[in-house]
């Protein structure tokens, strides 16, 4: 289809064009001997081609279905003035009338010129052989029309919806791309804030040097520990794997660096291997679980349990604190949890988060 938008290409199936639909109302013009008979030649040829070449060229269906009834009206009367000599604009509107007016439009003129071409032909002296095959002729070219600007149209359509699908994936992946940057700095960010703060309490109140440095030291770490998460993020987007196991443990032994608290950690032997996006979301949500309770439970040992239940993989973050603060985060307060929960979502998991008797749960499925 390209060669044929290229401008030489273009230019000349126009000039084919003016020049077909032209011949016949030259000849009705040239041919007639009296000014009534040339008058009306020329009103019909004009009307036959200005209605056709307006057509064509207008993009507004209604204004285009005028001009092309108008076309076809001036080569029916140039076809009863002499035979033959306005067909071309009749087949002309036929097979355009699908690609500028509207289908309860096109049927309308199609149906018309169906109906009116034979009745002119008879009128005109033609035999019924010649008036069959012309009109056979124009409803062939009618249907061959529908076909076409139908496949045109489902093209378009399946372009269109491949268009906004890869409009969707890309807001689907910076969404989750949010996400993960979120993940990353809400952990690495509170835990130094723990470290430093702790520091600036120390030479604030005891002087300690050496515990103030260590702190700050831990602070640097966790730090270099962000990037590295983040090049990690980056891999599982990139759909990399990520060792879920290794993962939590240094979860887990951040956590009880970060803040003195017991983590305790449970993984399931019969785990099986997860997909790369649920493992995603298993590691993520046990990093930002353990970030809500730095900030809203100092002090409380956690529980880190992945286990498989049946066709899912459950992780269960359980602290022995209770933390109001995450509760209401988890009620839509907060962009954790929230973040969280559509993480599972996305790829068919749940997640259920609030208090208990023991403190606060957050609890995740996944397809295992």
């Amino acid at each position: 289809m390209a060669f044929f938008r290229r401008g030489p290409v273009r230019g000349t199936l126009i000039a084919l064009l003016v020049a077909y639909l032209a011949y016949g109302p030259i000849i009705v013009v040239v041919t007639r001997s009296g000014a009534g008979q040339i008058a009306l030649g020329l009103l019909a040829a004009v009307a036959a081609l200005g209605g056709c070449l307006g057509g064509l060229a207008e993009r507004r269906p209604g204004r285009a279905a005028w001009l092309l009834l108008l076309g076809l009206c001036g080569g029916l009367a140039l076809h009863a003035i002499e035979p033959y000599t306005g067909l071309s604009s009749c087949f002309v509107v036929v097979y355009a009338a699908p690609f500028r007016c509207r289908p309860r439009v096109t049927m309308a003129i199609t149906t018309l010129c169906v109906v009116a071409l034979p009745l002119v032909s008879y009128a005109v002296g033609l035999d019924l052989g010649t008036t069959f095959g012309l009109t056979a002729g124009v409803a062939y070219t009618s249907v061959f029309a529908f076909l076409v600007a139908y496949l045109s149209s489902t093209k378009r359509q399946a372009a269109e919806l491949a268009e906004a699908r890869a409009r969707e994936a890309v807001l689907s992946e910076r969404a989750r791309l949010a996400r993960e940057v979120h993940d990353i700095l809400a952990h690495s960010q509170s835990a130094q804030i723990v470290y430093l703060e702790g520091a600036r309490m120390l030479l604030k109140g005891t002087g300690d040097v050496a515990a103030a440095l260590d702190r700050v030291e831990r602070a640097v770490g966790l730090a270099r520990t962000g990037l590295e998460e983040t090049r990690r993020a980056l891999d599982a987007l990139r759909g990399e794997d990520l060792p879920l196991r290794e993962r939590l443990e240094r979860l887990a032994s951040e956590f009880r660096a970060a803040t003195g608290a017991g983590c305790a950690l449970s993984v399931a032997a019969e785990l099986g291997a997860p997909a790369a996006e649920a493992r995603l979301a298993l590691a993520r949500t046990a990093q930002e679980a353990l970030t809500n309770v730095r900030k809203h439970a100092p002090g409380a040992s956690v529980t880190l349990t992945l286990r498989r239940v049946g066709e899912w993989c459950e992780l269960e973050v359980q602290d022995d604190g209770g933390y109001g603060g995450a509760a209401q985060t988890a009620g839509g307060g907060g962009y954790g949890l929230v973040g969280m929960r559509e993480r599972a979502e996305l790829i068919g998991g749940s997640l259920k988060a609030g208090a208990g008797t023991k403190g606060f749960a957050v609890v995740l499925r996944v397809p295992a």
